[in-house]
């Protein structure tokens, strides 16, 4: 039996310094945080990264760094959630891609921003056992549903907005699905979800058999929601205290052996506090 280690890792989709950073001193660009990314990498050694946010920019500068640092990386490309593998520990079997509708039924609006929802499936062989796993990283509409009766909403709110995430994540399922039925074996859904556990989109995971891999590890469950302030106006050096059910970026599991999820963990280490608002998360998985 081995174990992998797999990422769920939104990047921030920034290419261009912002002048408030440029005012510090400080730079945002994919090439200003491209290092801080392959650091987080080299440290925690994931065997397959699901990205979110990721540019066709920064998907370049990663591969460049990991070229120039002899890490064998390749990557799947999907617009902006890219997959990442280790070539020399993982053969790709199967592979496909897909972003989701602009319009949902019965809502106004736009429910994807420049295409960038969307999702990827990659199945995978471990060369050295032989042992298959379906893999998906997706990342669902950002805002949120303004609140009942509310008579001025933010911009930041928008009709529709849980209707839409969970038919997404629906649709993502259903070809998930479909893939494990070709190849009966552990799959793992990772992505920034753009919602909390108790959410109508993550409660449908759940009632497909999905579980969260917070609520099944055996050794290590992290409780903290690994987001701060990063954006364009600048970032803060402190991580948000909620509990857990506030997080928005998840992974979930299914079609596993009792007691193979060994920890589900985010990484934020001080230096990340200028690379993305997103920590990355990841579990340890015995196949």
């Amino acid at each position: 039996m081995e174990t992998i280690r797999l990422m769920t890792n939104n990047v921030w989709n920034c290419d261009k310094n912002k002048p408030a950073w440029e005012a510090k001193g400080e730079d945002c660009s994919a090439e200003g945080r491209v290092g801080g990314l392959l650091r987080v990498y080299r440290e925690t050694c994931p065997d397959v990264i699901g990205g979110q946010e990721v540019s066709a920019l920064m998907a370049d500068l990663l591969k460049e760094g990991f070229q120039r640092e002899q890490i064998n990386y390749t990557l799947i490309w999907g617009r902006y959630t890219p997959i990442l593998y280790r070539a020399d520990k993982l053969e790709l079997v199967d592979s496909e891609f897909g972003t989701y509708p602009e319009s949902i039924k019965g809502f106004e609006g736009s429910f994807n921003d420049k295409r960038s929802k969307s999702w990827n499936i990659g199945v995978f062989r471990v060369k050295s056992s032989g042992k298959i796993f379906i893999f998906a990283t997706t990342h669902l509409w950002w805002k949120a549903s303004p609140a009942e009766n509310d008579p001025s909403p933010s911009v930041n709110c928008q009709i529709g907005s849980d209707e839409a995430r969970e038919q997404q994540i629906a649709s993502l399922v259903e070809k998930v699905e479909e893939y494990r039925e070709k190849y009966s074996c552990p799959t793992i859904i990772v992505g920034d979800m753009n919602c909390g556990y108790g959410s109508k989109a993550m409660r449908f995971v759940r009632s497909r058999g999905f579980r969260h891999a917070h609520d099944i590890a055996t050794e290590y469950a992290e409780e903290a929601v690994g987001y701060h302030y990063c954006f364009a106006d600048g970032y803060k050096t402190e991580y948000y205290d909620k509990p857990f059910e506030w997080a928005i970026d998840h992974i979930y599991v299914k079609g596993e052996k009792e007691g193979s999820v060994k920890c589900f963990k985010r990484y934020s280490p001080e230096y990340y506090y200028a690379v993305s608002d997103h920590s990355p998360a990841y579990i340890d998985l015995e196949i």
